[in-house]
């Protein structure tokens, strides 16, 4: 039972990760409450269905549905999330709630009210033997996926420019400007670049979080758990965050699911109530 929790934990918590990462980044950038942002995750899981449908292969259909998703993101940020930024959380919480909503409306349109499922291919289907124990080929390789993912990541935000572009405009951005930072163009790359990502974790987690017009509601809870819990702006604390919980999770559902609907948020009072900035958040 314990290699089945940690491997089911793990995986659940790796597809949290990957959906919650792009949002703790522009929250952290841009200090914008984006309700929207599991809305990404949802437009990306129907996005690669329709493209396989349409004929693709699943590799391609999954890229092309990350891209889609990203270049989608360009016009909202412009339009409809730089009226905002700076605004009260209040306003911004409202116009994004209300982006959710035409969102769910939209996939209502399209894919009609039910589950809509994507196939995955054979190689990662299937069990596969671990230490005598049988898993899911397809949480092991969501667990490398999520493991890579997380340091190209963070490699890409330390080491790159466009990471200590980032970095200068999240610890200040008028000053960042004035050293000739286009502060603006970085906003929007940020916001398409978490969108993508959101997209990414919504076709590789669709498998444990099924594609269905609510997807974007249903889920919304457990990704602004994660931020919060890991800390705005940090990976690696949105990498921990996720694990955590997602371990928590799925430990109480095999072992006490009577308290399984509540341990994840309680785990995530306790976190927040040692450490209210988050596990890896700056303090005031």
């Amino acid at each position: 039972m314990l290699t089945a929790i940690l491997v089911d934990g793990i995986s659940y918590g790796v597809i949290l990760f990957i959906i919650a990462v792009g949002l703790s980044i522009t929250m952290g950038l841009i200090r914008v409450v984006n309700m929207a942002h599991s809305g990404f995750a949802m437009m990306g899981g129907f996005a690669a269905a329709a493209f396989v449908a349409a004929g693709l292969p699943f590799e391609l259909a999954m890229v092309a549905a990350v891209l889609f998703v990203a270049a989608i993101s360009l016009p909202i940020e412009r339009f409809l999330m730089r009226p905002v930024y700076g605004k009260s959380e209040l306003e911004q919480a409202l116009m994004t709630i209300g982006l959710v909503y035409v969102i769910i409306a939209a996939s209502n349109s399209l894919f009609g009210a039910t589950v809509t499922s994507l196939t995955f291919p054979s190689y990662v289907t299937g069990p596969i033997t671990i230490f005598g124990h049988t898993a899911a080929k397809y949480r092991i390789v969501l667990i490398g996926a999520g493991v890579l993912i997380a340091f190209a990541l963070w490699f890409f935000l330390e080491r790159s420019t466009f990471g200590l572009k980032v970095r200068a405009a999240v610890d200040d951005a008028s000053t960042a400007q004035t050293v000739g930072i286009n502060t603006s163009r970085l906003y929007a790359v940020a916001f398409a670049c978490g969108a993508g990502m959101a997209a990414l974790g919504g076709v590789l987690g669709s498998q444990m979080m099924p594609m269905e017009p609510s997807y974007a509601l249903k889920y919304l809870i457990l990704v602004l758990a994660v931020v919060t819990v890991g800390g705005l702006g940090s990976i690696m604390g949105t990498f921990a965050a996720a694990l955590l919980l997602g371990l928590l999770d799925t430990a109480a559902k095999y072992l006490l699911p009577e308290v399984a609907a509540t341990a994840f948020y309680l785990a995530m009072f306790v976190v927040l109530i040692i450490r209210p900035q988050g596990l890896f958040g700056r303090g005031a």
